[in-house]
Protein backbone atom coordinates (compact mmCIF):
# COMPACT_ATOMS: atom_id res chain seq x y z
CA UNK A 1 0.00 0.00 0.00
CA UNK A 2 1.07 3.47 -0.88
CA UNK A 3 1.62 5.95 2.16
CA UNK A 4 -0.65 8.20 0.46
CA UNK A 5 -3.56 5.72 0.75
CA UNK A 6 -3.36 4.37 4.43
CA UNK A 7 -5.62 5.45 6.96
CA UNK A 8 -3.06 8.03 8.66
CA UNK A 9 -1.70 9.39 5.57
CA UNK A 10 -2.61 13.10 7.33
CA UNK A 11 -0.68 12.25 10.51
CA UNK A 12 2.67 14.48 10.79
CA UNK A 13 3.82 12.00 12.88
CA UNK A 14 3.34 9.14 10.64
CA UNK A 15 4.40 10.55 7.38
CA UNK A 16 7.70 11.73 8.72
CA UNK A 17 8.54 8.62 9.86
CA UNK A 18 7.45 6.59 6.62
CA UNK A 19 9.44 9.10 4.86
CA UNK A 20 12.75 8.84 7.45
CA UNK A 21 12.57 4.87 6.90
CA UNK A 22 13.18 5.10 3.36
CA UNK A 23 15.48 7.56 3.32
CA UNK A 24 17.68 5.96 5.62
CA UNK A 25 17.18 2.62 3.39
CA UNK A 26 18.59 4.59 0.19
CA UNK A 27 21.00 5.95 2.73
CA UNK A 28 22.31 2.50 3.85
CA UNK A 29 22.48 1.51 0.36
CA UNK A 30 24.88 4.75 -0.60
CA UNK A 31 27.20 4.31 2.35
CA UNK A 32 27.94 0.56 2.08
CA UNK A 33 30.91 0.74 0.22
CA UNK A 34 32.80 2.92 3.05
CA UNK A 35 31.14 -0.34 5.43
CA UNK A 36 29.55 3.03 7.70
CA UNK A 37 26.37 3.84 8.38
CA UNK A 38 25.50 7.35 7.49
CA UNK A 39 25.50 9.08 10.78
CA UNK A 40 29.26 7.56 11.16
CA UNK A 41 30.16 8.57 7.65
CA UNK A 42 28.59 12.05 7.92
CA UNK A 43 30.80 12.59 11.64
CA UNK A 44 33.57 11.86 9.82
CA UNK A 45 33.18 14.16 6.71
CA UNK A 46 33.11 16.33 8.94
CA UNK A 47 35.80 15.75 11.14
CA UNK A 48 37.54 15.68 7.64
CA UNK A 49 36.54 19.08 6.72
CA UNK A 50 37.47 20.45 9.74
CA UNK A 51 39.98 18.61 11.88
CA UNK A 52 39.86 19.40 15.86
CA UNK A 53 36.05 19.69 16.31
CA UNK A 54 34.43 18.98 19.45
CA UNK A 55 32.36 16.69 20.41
CA UNK A 56 29.32 19.55 21.18
CA UNK A 57 30.25 21.14 17.89
CA UNK A 58 29.71 17.87 16.03
CA UNK A 59 25.98 16.96 17.84
CA UNK A 60 25.10 20.92 16.68
CA UNK A 61 25.80 20.08 13.34
CA UNK A 62 24.69 16.25 13.01
CA UNK A 63 21.64 17.22 15.13
CA UNK A 64 22.45 14.36 17.16
CA UNK A 65 23.01 14.23 21.38
CA UNK A 66 25.92 14.30 23.00
CA UNK A 67 25.28 10.99 24.16
CA UNK A 68 25.07 9.78 20.55
CA UNK A 69 28.17 12.30 19.35
CA UNK A 70 30.42 10.20 22.04
CA UNK A 71 29.07 6.46 20.69
CA UNK A 72 29.54 7.49 17.07
CA UNK A 73 33.27 8.77 17.82
CA UNK A 74 33.88 5.40 19.90
CA UNK A 75 32.76 3.53 17.14
CA UNK A 76 34.98 5.18 14.69
CA UNK A 77 38.05 5.13 17.14
CA UNK A 78 37.22 1.43 16.95
CA UNK A 79 37.73 1.08 13.36
CA UNK A 80 40.69 3.08 13.27
CA UNK A 81 39.19 6.41 11.76
CA UNK A 82 39.63 8.99 14.46
CA UNK A 83 41.41 10.04 17.50
CA UNK A 84 40.58 11.75 20.30
CA UNK A 85 42.95 14.58 21.92
CA UNK A 86 42.62 15.94 25.42
CA UNK A 87 43.50 19.64 26.13
CA UNK A 88 42.50 21.02 29.56
CA UNK A 89 38.78 19.95 29.59
CA UNK A 90 38.57 20.16 26.12
CA UNK A 91 38.22 16.71 24.12
CA UNK A 92 39.20 17.25 20.07
CA UNK A 93 38.32 14.98 17.21
CA UNK A 94 40.92 13.72 14.57
CA UNK A 95 41.03 12.02 11.01
CA UNK A 96 43.37 9.38 11.04
CA UNK A 97 45.30 8.30 8.44
CA UNK A 98 42.65 5.85 7.72
CA UNK A 99 40.31 8.40 7.95
CA UNK A 100 42.16 10.79 5.49
CA UNK A 101 42.59 7.54 3.39
CA UNK A 102 38.41 7.20 2.81
CA UNK A 103 37.82 10.57 2.22
CA UNK A 104 37.32 10.30 -1.75
CA UNK A 105 35.20 7.23 -1.16
CA UNK A 106 33.11 9.11 1.30
CA UNK A 107 32.89 11.96 -1.02
CA UNK A 108 31.59 9.21 -3.84
CA UNK A 109 29.29 7.85 -0.97
CA UNK A 110 27.65 11.25 -0.53
CA UNK A 111 26.76 11.82 -4.40
CA UNK A 112 25.81 8.35 -5.00
CA UNK A 113 22.82 9.23 -1.98
CA UNK A 114 22.79 12.42 -3.51
CA UNK A 115 22.06 11.24 -7.80
CA UNK A 116 19.72 8.71 -5.87
CA UNK A 117 17.66 11.01 -3.91
CA UNK A 118 17.67 13.42 -6.84
CA UNK A 119 15.98 10.47 -9.20
CA UNK A 120 13.00 10.37 -7.12
CA UNK A 121 12.12 13.40 -6.94
CA UNK A 122 13.79 16.80 -8.85
CA UNK A 123 16.12 19.26 -7.70
CA UNK A 124 14.43 22.15 -7.06
CA UNK A 125 11.45 19.52 -4.85
CA UNK A 126 14.11 18.18 -3.21
CA UNK A 127 16.13 21.56 -1.79
CA UNK A 128 12.13 23.29 -1.31
CA UNK A 129 11.35 20.28 0.70
CA UNK A 130 15.02 20.05 2.81
CA UNK A 131 14.38 23.74 4.17
CA UNK A 132 10.55 23.29 4.79
CA UNK A 133 11.88 19.85 7.34
CA UNK A 134 14.79 21.80 8.65
CA UNK A 135 12.50 25.14 9.16
CA UNK A 136 9.19 23.01 10.47
CA UNK A 137 12.48 21.05 12.59
CA UNK A 138 13.90 24.32 14.14
CA UNK A 139 10.17 25.46 14.89
CA UNK A 140 9.62 22.29 17.07
CA UNK A 141 12.63 23.18 19.28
Amino acid sequence: MKATESKFSQCLYFAANTLARKVEKLALESWKPVHLSPSHAYLLMMVLEQPGLQPGCLANHLQLSPSTITRLIEKLEEKGLVTRETEGKTTLVFPSEEGRALQPLLIDCRNDFHKNSCCLISVEERKSMVANMCSLADKMG
